[in-house]
């Protein structure tokens, strides 16, 4: 303090009491946390992506390199069973028909029955001998190829809240998919299809419908694009109309919003709704030709099992996994496949309450082979070197069957999702559930950390992908999430 004083002017020295000090230290320390805090600002401004609103679809350039270019998910709606599907449990076969000791007496729909036994056999698969159930048989076969996660938890224990935390991060409506997240963040690698397309069942839309390809609060641009080889989108004209005419009516609206642009150079949703507008009206001429699947041989739409008259669900499911790779070979970023539709009771998707067996060999036969097709033909055109496929359900089922039926109930607390391709470990099996496959015990992950993982395979910091949305920086995964590195290759 005296060589401080020193320096200063008897008026300055006089000045210089304990008090003033004190206050000019909590100025300058204000300072420092208000530097500190614009500097935070800056950095994530630097991290989102600077969008030219009139090339919306442009590929931009990740956070850091990465391991993956494109996203596949299937997306099995109605909260698939781990307990009958990968998650071996043979404590459960132990105590078939007895009740859980100090188990809850009422779950989601009801009072709770007793302790029932994996209604599958279980096999070891593959060099690793993972216990696998015989209901999905081709997918099992490729268990050395899968990084599987059994210790994911929910935040909902309801279909449509539960299906919006694993597509948005959040159990309430209006926040932006995962795949209108990456599109945002990396743009489109084609220049005649979207970034984001969601193929649909045939049998209809999962239970929170667009809220799985929505956009939120994110441009409508980046929202994601449904449609299906049943519904495809058509290249549409008028009667009459050639394809010469056709094409010069388009050359000269484009003409037009050329001129239109240029005179109103500040408005960027003006930009905006041009470029969604021209990429809709190249989406008519390259779609149909993508959907038609007629020109695939034989013996491939065989090994996808879209030549099955015996089941025609199964025949259109595997003809949207066909459409599916196109998409991919034609660089769309972000695929997402459902598999299952509403409806009460499961009828037509995975929702097993009560008549587990019975509606599961229903809605294995449609989807096992297809799928399992669709990662071989990958794998054999190279499109897994970039590409990360991604198995998921928006939560699992209890051990013990529903009090009077011959199902289980829903269960948030444990469940397994599984991804294979660019930048996966394979054949491994990280995190675990209780004995009984009620709860997740070791390694336990949120799907922030199951979103946050597949955000860093493609390049993407997920605390810095962000966009200001009522004074607030949001992000995909909230304030959570962390990378699960024991399934990174």
């Amino acid at each position: 303090m005296s060589s401080l004083t020193h320096c200063l002017s008897p008026a300055g020295r006089a000045l210089l009491d304990r008090r003033s000090f004190l206050s000019n230290s909590a100025t300058a320390l204000g300072s420092v946390a208000l530097t500190q805090m614009l500097g935070f600002e800056q950095l994530l401004a630097a991290a989102s992506p600077a969008i030219d609103l009139s090339r919306p679809y442009a590929p931009r350039t990740p956070h850091r390199t990465a391991q993956a270019k494109n996203v596949l998910v299937l997306f099995c709606a109605g909260a698939v069973s781990q307990l009958e599907t990968w998650d071996y449990k043979p404590e459960l076969i132990h105590y078939d028909g007895q009740p859980l000791p100090g188990g809850p007496a009422v779950t989601f729909q009801g009072p709770a029955g007793n302790l029932a036994r994996p209604q599958y056999t279980f096999r070891p698969k593959g060099q690793t001998g993972k216990m696998v159930s015989d209901l999905l048989p081709h997918l099992g076969a490729l268990t050395d190829d899968i990084a599987f996660i059994h210790s994911l938890t929910s935040k909902s224990n309801t279909h449509g809240p539960a299906e919006n935390f694993l597509s948005t991060g959040f159990v309430l409506d209006g926040f932006p998919s995962l795949g209108s997240w990456i599109s945002y963040a990396l743009g489109s690698e084609s220049e005649n299809l979207p970034a984001f397309v969601s193929i649909l069942d045939p049998r209809g839309v999962p239970q929170n419908g667009s809220n799985n390809w929505g956009a939120g609060f994110l441009p409508a641009t980046f929202q994601g694009t449904p449609f299906s080889v049943k519904d495809p989108i058509r290249h549409l004209t008028a009667p009459g109309v050639s394809s010469d005419s056709d094409q010069a009516a388009r050359d000269l609206l484009r003409r037009m919003n050329e001129r239109h642009l240029e005179a109103h150079p500040e408005d960027g949703r003006l930009a905006a709704r041009i470029a969604s507008y021209e990429l809709a009206a190249r989406m008519q001429l390259s779609v149909p030709e993508l959907s038609d699947i007629s020109t695939e041989p034989a013996y491939l739409l065989r090994s996808y099992g879209a030549d099955d008259t015996s089941n025609p669900l199964k025949a259109s499911f595997a003809k949207n996994c066909i459409l599916a790779r196109r998409l991919i070979e034609k660089g769309v970023r972000f695929v997402q496949l459902f598999n299952g539709a509403y409806a009460s009771g499961g009828e037509l998707n995975w929702d097993g309450h009560n008549k587990l067996r019975e509606q599961y060999d229903r809605h294995a036969a449609i989807f096992d082979q297809p799928a399992a097709a669709l990662i071989r033909d990958l794998r054999q055109r190279g499109l897994l070197e970039d590409t990360v496929v991604v198995w998921c359900t928006e939560f699992g089922r209890m051990p013990f069957f529903q009090k009077g039926a011959q199902g289980r109930d829903h269960n948030p607390d444990g469940f397994t999702c599984w991804m294979t391709g660019a930048g996966v470990k394979l054949g491994v099996s990280h995190g675990a559930t209780d004995p009984l496959g009620q709860r997740a015990i070791q390694d336990i992950h949120s799907l922030y950390d199951f979103n946050a993982t597949l955000l860093h395979l493609l390049g993407l910091n997920h605390e810095q992908l962000t966009f200001e949305h009522n004074g607030v920086q949001r992000r995909l995964t909230n304030v959570e999430g962390n990378i699960i590195r024991e399934i990174l290759a």
